[in-house]
């Protein structure tokens, strides 16, 4: 396993990157400082480009960010991709939603996320995801930001209380269980691995020079795209059967341990050349 031909970095935010409090470690930072000569650094989440931003506050200028799930991707303050849902499919999935019991619609603006629900106990944990947003009394009225995609939170299970009702649209939607209460509704275009593959192509990096840390199904396409493909040990069983490899979870840096072995990888064949 030849580690020193990775060229590209990327990884997922909540169950990979971040910790049980939702927090990029010192540690991780001071890896990227040391690598980042050698190797270009993706994060790549369904959180809102805002909230990733924030967590990568001193870094964000000299990556890329792939944000709502592949709906918007930034390399520094260059947007590099955006596809959007278009409005008449917004008018026609929000009447159907609200009609799960359980389920919280947040739609996922460029500018900002929306919510019509003042219920707070969704609000304080919609507000570790989304850091700006509105609350609105229709979320059908809102005309005016390029909606990324519709995210649904249900407190028990996406994947047994969201997605069976919503599986009948995969034909003309991308449906996909992102976390464990959390299910995302975007173009069928919008996934980590549409942007991702963008991306390799426009920088010349192939399969072969690519790792990817992933823990949830709206990872298993990027997965797919890289020989030196990580999964987390707290992962969903479909991404470990993607995955080439396993690492340990978030909770014990796993992210990091690799990186450890990609920055030693790195000093010893620099030596060599």
């Amino acid at each position: 396993m030849d580690l020193s031909k990775v060229k590209l970095v990327v990884t997922d935010m909540d169950g990979t990157l971040l910790n049980a409090n939702h927090e990029v470690s010192s540690r991780f930072f001071t890896l990227y400082e040391q690598l980042k000569g050698y190797i270009h650094f993706v994060a790549a989440s369904g959180r809102q480009y805002q909230s990733m931003t924030s967590k990568l506050e001193t870094i964000k200028d000299d990556i890329t960010i792939i944000a709502e799930n592949g709906g918007i991707a930034m390399q520094g303050k260059t947007e590099i991709m955006l596809t959007h849902l278009p409005n008449k499919k917004i008018q026609q999935l929000i009447p159907l939603i609200r009609q799960i019991v359980g389920g919280y619609i947040v739609l996922c603006g460029k500018r900002r996320a929306y919510i019509e629900t003042e219920d707070q106990s969704f609000i304080s944990l919609f507000d570790e995801f989304y850091n700006t947003y509105e609350i609105v009394n229709d979320l059908t009225k809102i005309t005016n930001d390029e909606i990324l995609k519709i995210a649904v939170y249900h407190f028990n299970s996406s994947e047994t209380f969201l997605y069976p009702k919503l599986k009948h649209l995969e034909n003309d939607l991308k449906i996909k269980v992102s976390g464990q209460n959390w299910l995302d509704i975007s173009d069928l275009n919008a996934n980590k691995g549409y942007a991702l593959s963008h991306l390799q192509q426009s920088m010349g990096v192939t399969k072969d020079e690519t790792m990817v840390f992933g823990d949830y199904n709206n990872d298993l396409e990027m997965l797919e795209l890289a020989h030196f493909s990580y999964a987390m040990e707290n992962a969903h069983p479909n991404v470990k059967e993607v995955a080439n490899f396993l690492t340990k979870s978030n909770k014990e840096q796993g992210v990091e341990i690799v990186l450890e072995q990609l920055l030693q990888a790195k000093l010893k064949s620099n030596v060599r050349h």
